[in-house]
């Protein structure tokens, strides 16, 4: 029956105290209670063999060792074939830098360094096992009372004591060894485990780092992102504290930098079935615009990544952004290089220590038995088998002859961690000369007040060591145990370079420095690829965001008089400004009036002209034959006044079109209705006498009041003052001004806007300015009605009411053209033609009825311009009277089926 032992005091309280803190955050526990369990047991077979698969070297101070000598074996088994690089470069390279510290004079004079280095086969749970080594010496066992089942006293070797560790490789095996060493109070310098997790000051108290951690490497994949233009990207990690730690950082802190978005986190399975990376590569293709994929996984899994892109023909689609375990290393992608092409990868800042290099390549069989995986490492690199007593060569491999070199027989490159390592032991081996010289000063060797070594005053000391590394760059650890951040970055180049494979293109250190210029991507374009959720909008698009996902959105255009006022909105532009063509911005209307060339302007330009000639024509005609009988029966003085009124309407053709100023606008409101107003005046005075003239012959011989040219004169100009006096009331009210009407041209395209330079007449007022015209105009017309009795022989009523007539079917037509063009982007041209063009048309029917027969009968026919027969007012009257009855009674005789001829009357 075993027991276990009884500690001291001391570290029983502590370690069940840790143990029972440690247990509420890994799942491991419960095995590492077992693994103490058996270990504790002095009868225990772990402790009756000199460890045969581990390295001892004998020294003053012993360190610990923890390598990935073998990889990780199948199931059940606990180690697989050796690891080259990984394992053997690294374990060496501690071996080469305490054979460096011991021929030191300077470090730890007198002084020497002992190891004890494990195999830790990258596997956790193992490592854990073999890690226990590290922690016998500080358990103290009382034994007297124990025997073994067989009766006998155990037998129990002392343990030499282990006073740090250097190690271990892969982050989970780190994890899984901390929570053991900080029990025991050993510090820990661990040459690659990068996982951020392990910053946690207060889980993991005893681990330091020479590397820096994955939230360095993070924060300098986001700045590379960043650099690059992308804001969309996919993550992809190795299943393990690694890989999965790592994306956590990167997602982490470009959530907190902003302005970048994860499309699909996914993860490898440790243990990927058949047809599992193309599956990934079908995921990564659902959000098929992130082209940039964060890759922080091993080595086997960045290769079957690769091989699953290239066949689903996506080579150059996805453009990777590699962590340290993919850095500058040719395996991930070896027969995979046109599917890596413009990978950009990263790489802890290092250097090759030519130093290592030389102490290597010269390891040889026989000077370097001390290594007892060398031979292993021997027959893996040259490719034979070394003859053991009892074990039959394979008879298709060759003998090794032990004359093999290292880089001459084989290929040789050295591991890029080999630095570190050799970092590591030289921070141990600082710690301990700092704290040598304080306890021990002046003493050789090892003094009683650095036996034991107390764990965690080395660790004070570990964590204030500063000295220049292997590489030349400073050693020294910040309050969590990592080291600073200092990365080369890389990308792998195939075209355009005398040198195909990985390139530096820049450095960061706490912050990137990148030289974008140098990248080349596949097919060697320098064309910067995207990965982005949405492309950046044009000019004057505005950015709909897509809920929930920052970095997506959708472009929708300013339309209308709208312009991009920032990223997310559009504004209306003011109302005397229209949007740029890029909508960016806004711009002036441009303001434009009725050229005098315009087509608009033109037609009313020639009516209007070709009236005044033929008004000045009239005008003339009449002056020169002022006294024929024609022009006095005509009405001299009011035949003056209407053609004066008919010269003025189409006078106003020429300042409608003209530019709008206070003078024309003054004008404008002046003379729009004047003339129109002189002319119907006048029209309604004849009619108006001629009217009273023949009611007053009916009634009696005496004539009616004001019939006389004076009079008739007088009632015109009474009627115009009316007109004259409301203008210039409107002109006291509302002083003329011009104005720049940006409504009325507003069509949807703004393009086509245009503001109108125009007086300040609204369509209401420029009515009003005709209304009283138009009430004369239908007065005229009424009376013109009431005298078409008259016979023409005696008066001008017929031809005044065929004016009057032909002007009201003018005017009416006039109406709906006028307001029908109300919403027209043309209004304002289509209503001053109209309105110019009806003007000239109402004052042509006008003069056309009323004196154009005149002339033509002064000109051409002066002998009927001769004087009449001179007649009473009272024979007038009988006249009209008689012709009134003879028209009546011919109407009646038609009605009773009766035709007579008439007399022919003509004189």
């Amino acid at each position: 029956m075993t027991y276990l032992p009884l500690f001291s005091l001391d570290h029983q309280v502590r370690m069940f105290r840790v143990l029972s803190w440690s247990n509420c955050h890994s799942t491991t526990w419960p095995r590492l209670l077992w693994i103490l369990w058996v270990w504790l047991s002095p009868c225990s077979s772990v402790h009756q063999h000199s460890h045969p698969h581990s390295i001892k070297i004998l020294g003053d101070i012993t360190l610990g060792g923890l390598f990935p000598v073998h990889a990780r074996g199948p199931a059940g088994v606990p180690c697989g074939e050796i690891k080259k690089e990984k394992g053997i470069h690294r374990m060496e390279a501690m071996l080469y830098a305490l054979d460096q510290i011991n021929s030191d004079p300077e470090l730890l004079p007198n002084i020497t360094l002992g190891a004890r280095i494990l195999d830790t086969c990258s596997r956790d749970t193992y490592a854990l096992e073999q890690s226990l080594t590290f922690v016998q010496a500080l358990i103290q066992k009382d034994t007297s009372d124990i025997r073994c089942s067989n009766g006998e006293q155990p037998i129990i070797r002392k343990p030499e004591r282990v006073v740090g560790v250097i190690g271990a490789s892969g982050s989970s095996v780190s994890i899984m060894v901390a929570n053991v060493l900080r029990l025991f109070e050993i510090p820990q310098i661990s040459y690659a485990s990068t996982a951020p997790e392990l910053s946690d000051n207060n889980r993991y108290d005893f681990f330091s780092r020479v590397v820096p951690p994955d939230s360095y490497q993070a924060q300098a994949m986001v700045d590379i992102v960043k650099a690059l233009g992308w804001n969309y990207v996919s993550t992809l990690a190795s299943e393990g504290n690694y890989g999965e730690s790592g994306v956590d950082a990167f997602v982490q802190i470009s959530r907190e930098a902003g302005g970048l978005c994860i499309a699909q986190s996914l993860k490898i399975p440790r243990e990927p079935k058949l047809g599992e990376f193309d599956k990934i590569i079908k995921r990564l293709m659902e959000t098929p615009n992130a082209r940039g994929v964060i890759i922080f996984a091993h080595e086997d899994d960045i290769k079957q990544v690769l091989e699953a892109a290239r066949k689903s023909n996506l080579t150059g689609h996805f453009k990777f952004v590699g962590s340290d375990s993919w850095g500058a290393k040719s395996s991930p992608i070896l027969d995979q290089e046109d599917v890596a092409e413009g990978a950009v990868t990263i790489l802890p800042k290092r250097a090759s220590i030519e130093g290592f290099d030389q102490y290597f390549t010269t390891r040889s069989l026989e000077n370097n038995r001390r290594n007892i995986w060398f031979a292993e490492f021997w027959e893996d690199d040259f490719r034979c088998k070394l003859t053991r007593p009892g074990i039959k060569i394979d008879p298709e491999k060759k003998k090794c002859t032990g004359e093999e070199r290292i880089s001459r027989d084989s290929h040789y490159e050295q591991e890029g961690k080999v630095q570190f390592v050799i970092d590591a032991v030289y921070a141990m081996a600082h710690a301990l000369h700092n704290m040598h010289q304080d306890l021990c000063p002046g003493a050789t060797g090892v003094c009683d007040k650095m036996d034991p070594v107390e764990g965690r005053l080395l660790l004070s000391y570990i964590h204030s060591v500063n000295f220049n590394g292997s590489a030349g760059t400073a050693v020294l650890f910040n309050e969590n145990g990592d080291a600073p951040g200092r990365y080369d970055i890389f990308q792998y180049q195939t075209t355009n370079t005398t040198n195909p494979g990985y390139r530096v293109i820049g450095q960061w250190t706490n912050n990137l420095r990148l030289s974008v210029e140098e990248m080349q991507w596949t097919g060697g374009s320098r064309q910067m690829p995207d990965s982005v959720c949405s492309l950046p909008c044009r000019s004057g698009e505005r950015k709909k965001m897509v809920k929930g996902v920052p970095c997506c959105w959708h472009c929708e255009l300013c339309d209308g008089y709208q312009f991009q006022a920032d990223e997310f909105n559009c504004e209306m532009c003011p109302f005397d400004m229209r949007p740029s063509p890029n909508r960016t911005a806004c711009r002036p209307t441009p303001i434009i009036k009725l050229e005098w060339h315009s087509p608009w302007a033109m037609i009313p330009l020639f009516l209007a002209i070709l009236g005044i000639l033929a008004t000045l024509s009239v005008i003339i005609t009449f002056i020169r034959f002022n006294d024929t009988p024609i022009v006095r029966a005509a009405g001299r003085e009011l035949s003056y006044v209407l053609l004066t009124g008919i010269f003025l309407i189409y006078l106003i053709t020429f300042l409608m079109i003209a530019e709008p100023g206070t003078v024309v606008c003054t004008f404008r409101r002046l003379l729009l209705g004047l003339g129109m107003c002189i002319t119907y005046s006048a029209m309604l005075t004849k009619t108006n006498r001629i009217y009273r003239i023949f009611e007053q012959g009916k009634k009696s011989v005496t004539p009616p009041k004001f019939i006389s040219p004076t009079s008739q004169i007088m009632i015109t100009f009474i009627l115009i003052s009316v007109q004259v006096v409301g203008v210039f009331i409107w002109f006291g009210v509302m002083p003329p001004h011009t104005i720049v009407d940006y409504e009325e041209q507003r069509p949807p395209n703004p393009d086509l806007a245009r503001g109108i330079l125009k007086c300040d007449m609204s369509d209401l007022s420029l009515i009003c300015c005709l209304s009283y015209s138009i009430v004369l105009m239908v007065t005229c017309t009424v009376y013109a009605v009431k005298s078409r009795g008259v016979p023409e022989t005696f008066n001008e009523a017929k031809p005044i009411g065929f004016t009057m007539y032909t002007t009201c079917i003018v005017w009416l037509a006039f109406v709906p053209i006028f307001f029908g063009t109300a919403q027209s982007t043309e209004k304002m041209f289509i209503q001053t033609t109209t309105l110019t063009v009806s003007m000239s048309l109402s004052a042509s029917v006008s003069l056309g009825m009323l004196y154009i027969p005149k002339v033509y009968v002064i000109i051409l026919h002066p002998e009927q311009n001769v004087q009449k027969r001179k007649r009473s007012f009272k024979a007038v009257v009988q006249a009209a009277t008689m012709s009134s009855r003879l028209s009546q009674k011919s109407i009646n005789d038609k009605q009773n089926g009766e035709t007579k001829i008439e007399p022919d009357r003509t004189q």
